[in-house]
């Protein structure tokens, strides 16, 4: 019995392990930005009068795909990090020997791989084409770019093509021929998500007050953009979202107000956390442009999200 109480202690450790790996609180942000991304082809396919609409089906599918190739970058931002992590946070999987490092390597390129075959088999040749760019694009920042402003760029433009992979899941309009007011919206996403990671670079060592203001007018220009896009086009649900972008500015906010007044270690990390869960709201707030259960279905993933983050950390 003693083996077996050992065998089952070690396979939580493992599973744990794992867990912190692929921010598996994170994760549950990524299908947001795929739902928003299907929303906007189904409000362009609506306005051009397209038959069609777009496939739930594949849109589960780019989500799934969406969840692997997030954990797949996680991981390997792992990976590259180990040695700087092994001084800054030592407790993380690598450092603490609780993964290997070979391990973490050939995880993350086998996430980001079937990630990309998932997309394509939901979505056909645009699902994969998008979804192998984002994969490029993971690697890059994560082996490459990390740290400098291009680094800040990738990180964004990573979350800007995980949206625009959601509107492979229309039928018959692909990204290209999707309005200008709707390529607008990822452009937005990856705005916010740039600034937050320029704010986030420096988390466990506290962060300069400038960083965490360019922060902040990324919440500002990404909360205007909602009510752009909900009261100058034909928007299903504009009260709704606009309220869900008033929770996103609220929330966000107050966040960043506290690590301004105090941008120590332990007042920024919490706040770069708050902003990456707060992307749902506003994925939600954008979706709420093709009606009311796009936004729903896109806000509901933050109850796993947030539940998730009491056991692990949001970074």
């Amino acid at each position: 019995m003693s083996a077996l109480r050992s065998d089952s202690r070690s396979v939580r450790t493992t599973a744990s392990a794992y867990a912190e790996l692929v921010r598996l609180a994170n994760l549950f942000t990524a299908p947001p930005d795929v739902i928003l991304g299907a929303a906007l082809a189904s409000a362009a396919e609506v306005g051009v009068g397209a038959d069609a609409p777009v496939s739930l089906r594949a849109t589960a599918g780019l989500a799934v795909g969406s969840m692997l190739l997030y954990a797949g970058g996680t991981t390997l931002n792992d990976y590259f990090d180990a040695p700087k992590d092994a001084e800054e946070r030592p407790e993380r999987p690598i450092p603490s020997g609780r993964v290997s490092r070979s391990s973490a390597l050939r995880f993350g390129l086998g996430l980001l791989g079937v990630g990309v075959v998932v997309s394509g088999a939901a979505a056909g040749l645009w699902g994969a084409l998008v979804a192998g760019s984002l994969a490029g694009t993971i690697l890059l920042y994560d082996g490459v770019l990390k740290g400098g402003s291009a680094g800040f760029l990738a990180m964004g433009s990573a979350r800007g093509l995980n949206v625009l992979l959601g509107t492979t899941a229309a039928v018959e309009i692909s990204p290209v021929g999707l309005p200008a007011w709707a390529l607008a919206v990822p452009v937005v996403i990856a705005g916010y998500v740039a600034a937050v990671t320029y704010m986030a670079a420096e988390e466990a060592s506290g962060a300069e007050r400038r960083a965490i203001a360019v922060a902040g007018v990324g919440v500002g220009v990404a909360f205007a953009a909602v009510l752009v896009l909900l009261w100058t086009t034909a928007s299903a649900s504009p009260l709704v979202g606009t309220a869900l972008a008033g929770g996103f500015l609220a929330w966000t906010g107050r966040v960043l107000a506290g690590a301004y007044r105090n941008p120590a270690p332990e007042v920024v990390g919490p706040a770069v956390g708050t902003c990456v869960l707060a992307l749902v709201v506003l994925d939600a707030a954008f979706a709420s442009v093709a009606g009311l259960r796009w936004a729903f279905a896109a806000v509901a993933f933050l109850l796993p999200a947030i539940g998730l983050s009491r056991a692990f950390d949001v970074s």
